[in-house]
């Protein structure tokens, strides 16, 4: 198998689709052999593209809240791998982003992925990942559903603005995922205690 430095190097210089980036190639994404959880997501945004940091953005504040851990738990990469299904920005459509290149996961993801191997819980963040992952299928009921291949998979919605309403209309998310989804990041994030030296 390759070396994870050879991956990340190869990835990080990829320019395969620059002449049709608006705003240039930047592939942002974190992969690390120790980190327990993988956000599975759909590409970065603006202000993720200009910083370099994944979800460095109000999505970012909120799939944090969602998931119970502070900026500096979510930001060690030792704790989270992050993998969006396009690695750089691609740019605006109609009322947001647009959809992630369709030439960025076949040619990264498998590779990228086989390098993440301590991940015991894959969180498909937004109907573009449950879509690569899972197949054709309704995202709200996806979420609602979420038992039937938890632990090992969990279904998200996107957590942008438009998220606000959803979860308005879905109370049931609140009150019933994000309580699961705590505790699991929390189990999976634990630290073993150290053992007392004997004397």
């Amino acid at each position: 198998m390759e070396s994870l430095d050879t991956v990340l190097r190869d990835a990080r210089a990829c320019r395969l689709c620059a002449a049709d980036l608006p705003l240039g190639p930047n592939p942002i994404f974190r992969i690390t052999a120790e980190a327990p959880i993988l956000i599975a997501s759909q590409a970065p945004g603006t202000k993720a593209h200009l910083s370099g940091i994944p979800f460095d953005d109000a999505s970012g504040q909120r799939l944090r809240d969602w998931l119970g851990v502070t900026p500096p738990v979510f930001h060690d990469p030792t704790n989270f791998a992050i993998l969006p299904l396009g690695l750089c920005y691609p740019g605006k459509r109609a009322g947001g982003d647009a959809p992630p290149r369709r030439e960025c996961a076949p040619l990264w993801r498998d590779r990228l992925l086989r390098q993440a191997t301590g991940v015991r819980l894959t969180l498909l963040v937004g109907s573009h990942a449950q879509t690569h992952t899972l197949g054709p299928g309704n995202m709200t009921d996806r979420v609602r559903n979420f038992r039937r291949a938890f632990p090992a998979v969990l279904p998200l919605p996107h957590p942008s603005w438009r998220s606000t309403g959803w979860m308005r209309r879905n109370p049931w998310f609140e009150a019933e995922v994000l309580p699961v989804l705590r505790a699991e990041v929390q189990r999976l994030l634990a630290r073993p205690s150290p053992q007392p030296t004997k004397s």
